[in-house]
């Protein structure tokens, strides 16, 4: 019999009655597709339920912004029963004297110099303690992991004493010197650790062509190093554009404060009366560069799953 004969032939009674499924099955995938839909329903209510939770407070600052100064504080709402622009305009013109463009100018130059001095020096760093051997390179790597379980308030003393001996304090030195001189250990560590998971096959290859270890850190390990580097830049952007403490401690100078800083002048201690409205609106202005450049950045996080693929 042909294969076409075959397949024309039809099922006796016996085989269709066992492909055909029974009662007693198909109630059992019917009760398997409603537990199914029920535990979705449940999950997505849950995530909803979170991500209500996990929204409000940006949302309500946003619509807060939008409020009259004096229906702000201790209400919940999020519509507005008024809206004015007033507290933008407050926000712009500045308080003490100082423009709004001034604190941005120099969150702006905090931000981008702990950027450029992060992912610089801590590259070098990562490359020596990754891919060169010399003596004392696990004793090093162990201090500098350990400068991480150290608490910052430790240091906060001494390095106040030595900046001020320098004669630092009431410039922006202090919170950027150390970004320059690969002292965030934890962005050191987070290269070493992406470096050792590329092949060293390509070091092996370049040596054999005559490179040095200047070539093969520009030419071979920055282009591979690119998701890292824009992990750290990301992080160090956003905790220098975000850091109230190194600013509040070491900037005198009205006309050098930071956005966080700014945002204190407006709760006035001595007399009692703030500007919520102002300050409200300062700080989500202060959100907007943040939320770009994470947005703009934030693909290439993604792209180093890729790249650890390399190794093998």
């Amino acid at each position: 019999m042909t294969e076409t004969q075959m397949s024309s032939t039809p099922l006796p009674a016996a085989a269709a009655e066992a492909v055909m499924p029974s009662d007693h099955e198909r109630e059992r995938r019917r009760r398997r597709r409603g537990r199914d839909r029920r535990r979705a329903v449940v999950f997505h209510a849950i995530t909803l339920a979170l991500v209500v939770v996990i929204l409000y407070p940006a949302v309500w600052m946003v619509v807060s912004s939008f409020r009259p100064s004096t229906e702000i504080v201790g209400n919940v709402s999020i519509i507005p029963s008024a809206v004015t622009l007033e507290n933008y305009a407050s926000a712009f013109s500045g308080i003490g004297g100082v423009s709004f463009w001034t604190f941005f100018a120099n969150s702006t130059i905090l931000a981008v110099g702990s950027v450029v001095g992060v992912a610089a020096s801590s590259a070098v760093t990562a490359y020596a303690l990754a891919r060169i051997d010399f003596r004392g390179r696990a004793l090093w790597f162990s201090l500098m992991i350990a400068t991480l379980l150290l608490p910052v308030h430790v240091i906060l003393i001494p390095q106040y004493i030595v900046f001020n001996n320098l004669g630092l304090v009431n410039t922006f030195w202090p919170l950027l010197l150390g970004k320059f001189l690969a002292a965030e250990a934890f962005f050191v560590f987070l290269m070493v650790q992406f470096m050792r998971n590329l092949p060293r096959e390509l070091d092996e290859a370049a040596r054999i062509d005559g490179a040095g270890h200047v070539r093969i850190f520009r030419s071979i390990m920055l282009p591979l190093m690119k998701p890292a580097l824009v992990t750290s830049s990301i992080f160090a952007f956003i905790w220098s554009w975000n850091d109230f403490l190194g600013p509040l401690l070491y900037l005198k100078d009205p006309n050098l404060y930071s956005l966080p800083i700014a945002l204190r002048l407006y709760v006035d201690q001595t007399t009692g009366t703030s500007n919520f409205g102002a300050q409200i609106a300062m700080a989500v202005l202060a959100l907007v560069p943040v939320l770009i450049f994470f947005l703009v950045f934030q693909r290439y996080i993604v792209a180093g799953v890729a790249t650890q693929g390399l190794k093998g």
